[in-house]
């Protein structure tokens, strides 16, 4: 059964395909078929102006076009689509919302970032992580960062912050914003357990995979640091030259940096892991649940 999550997020939409597999013992697996991201960049829009210009709603509407062409390829069996940061601030969403369900018949919900992090731990990454340690889940994006505490059997703790990599270019941070951050992240931190950070978003993958570090080994805070050091001081156009980055990767990797930095700093975290998730992956795992439960109602076992 294929599975599809469409994330609208500040800086890219992105889909994801996934093969969901059952076993017979009612274990299943998740295998990426495809991923497609497009660079849209709502949140320069919506950070400046407060709203997504008609410019960008006709590039929004043509990658969702483009999109269901691909889930009918792919003959996905259901979908969820979600937008996130730049979408909550904007303030046409709702009628960007009626228009593409409209002529598109793509329904969008736009969720809070409280509920984008309930999506996000919807990974279950809690239950293979090692029970020696607590975590911090770091989500990192264009228009917001989601914070989650979590151990196994623990109920997690968790909060969105409006920090965001377009927001802190367009100076769109407050002070405030930040100290209610590092209030959260150290009411928090107190632990009888060490802290490990877990990273998820574009740019802590591409600094993962610059690292040459292999799958499953942590990042150290100071390699971040140092990837920091070498960045910051280069103008974007020197960063696409040096590291062959995208344009849209190339102005938003060096806060995305600051802020994962300033997070395990706070928290007093060494390292970080880095499993290359993110809320698309929630999305299909909350869209596999729901389908399962509906499943079993119609077999009267619920």
């Amino acid at each position: 059964m294929r599975l599809a999550a469409i994330d609208i997020g500040s800086n890219a939409a992105r889909l994801l395909i996934q093969e969901v597999t059952t076993y017979k013992d009612g274990s299943f697996d998740f295998t990426k078929i495809n991923l497609v991201r497009v660079p849209l960049r709502l949140g320069f829009d919506v950070f400046e102006t407060g709203i997504i210009s008609d410019y960008k709603i006709g590039k929004l509407k043509e990658t969702l076009k483009a999109f269901k062409h691909l889930l009918n390829v792919y003959e996905v069996k259901a979908m969820k689509v979600c937008a996130t940061s730049a979408m909550r601030d904007a303030k046409n969403s709702a009628e960007i919302v009626r228009q593409i369900d409209k002529e598109i018949g793509i329904n969008i919900e736009v969720i809070s970032g409280s509920r984008e992090a309930e999506i996000l731990y919807e990974t279950h990454l809690a239950d293979s992580m090692d029970t020696k340690y607590r975590y911090l889940y770091i989500d990192v994006g264009g228009g917001s960062t989601e914070l989650t505490y979590f151990s196994r059997n623990v109920v997690p703790e968790k909060k969105s912050f409006n920090i965001g990599t377009i927001r802190i270019l367009k100076d769109n941070v407050g002070l405030d914003v930040w100290e209610d951050m590092k209030s959260f992240i150290k009411l928090n931190a107190k632990s009888p357990l060490p802290l490990m950070a877990i990273g998820s978003g574009g740019n802590i993958n591409k600094i993962f995979s610059m690292s040459k570090r292999k799958p499953g080994k942590p990042l150290p805070l100071e390699a971040l640091k140092d990837f920091y050091k070498e960045m910051q001081p280069l103008s974007v156009a020197d960063r696409i030259h040096q590291y062959g980055f995208r344009e849209d990767r190339a102005d938003v990797i060096v806060p995305a940096l600051q802020v994962y930095i300033q997070v395990m700093r706070w928290a007093g975290i060494t390292d970080i892991m880095v499993p290359q998730i993110g809320l698309a992956d929630g999305l299909i795992h909350l869209l596999h649940q729901e389908m399962s439960f509906t499943s079993l109602m119609g077999t009267g076992k619920v």
